[in-house]
């Protein structure tokens, strides 16, 4: 759910359906704009491209890495929401600034972490503040 509060900031309230949180962030997020133009047959552009090559390696592994932690993700994650549905296990339910995860808390079943969220965006669209209780806040 998204809430604006009194200031303007927007916070997002959901539930956590993997155990995890994505480590990497987006290559989108880190790739620079480069002006990437056709590149000739001399052995000037050779050295230029790979020049970029070498540049842009790490932003191409952090590309694949990603994509392959999202995968990941897709792989597990209807046997990770059938187990969560068939055992009972209790759902998480956070708070994040923008994207940026703030609070978190433990809220119950699927019916109890509704109602958790309702509450929480609540007080967050009335202007309460909630103690950041996770480290990377």
């Amino acid at each position: 759910m998204k809430v604006t509060d009194p200031a303007g900031q927007t916070w997002r309230v959901t539930r956590r359906w993997v155990p995890w949180r994505r480590r990497l962030k987006s290559s989108l997020d880190l790739a620079p704009d480069l002006p990437v133009g056709s590149l000739g047959d001399d052995p000037i552009s050779a050295i230029v491209g790979i020049i970029f090559l070498i540049i842009l390696l790490p932003f191409l592994l952090l590309a694949l890495l990603a994509s392959l932690e999202l995968l990941l993700v897709l792989l597990v994650f209807p046997f990770a929401v059938l187990a969560r549905m068939m055992f009972g296990r209790h759902w998480h339910v956070e708070v994040r600034r923008g994207f940026k995860p703030v609070y978190e808390v433990e809220a119950g079943d699927w019916q109890a972490s509704g109602l958790k969220i309702h509450d929480l965006a609540g007080l967050l669209r009335r202007g309460d503040t909630l103690a950041p209780n996770l480290g990377e806040a």
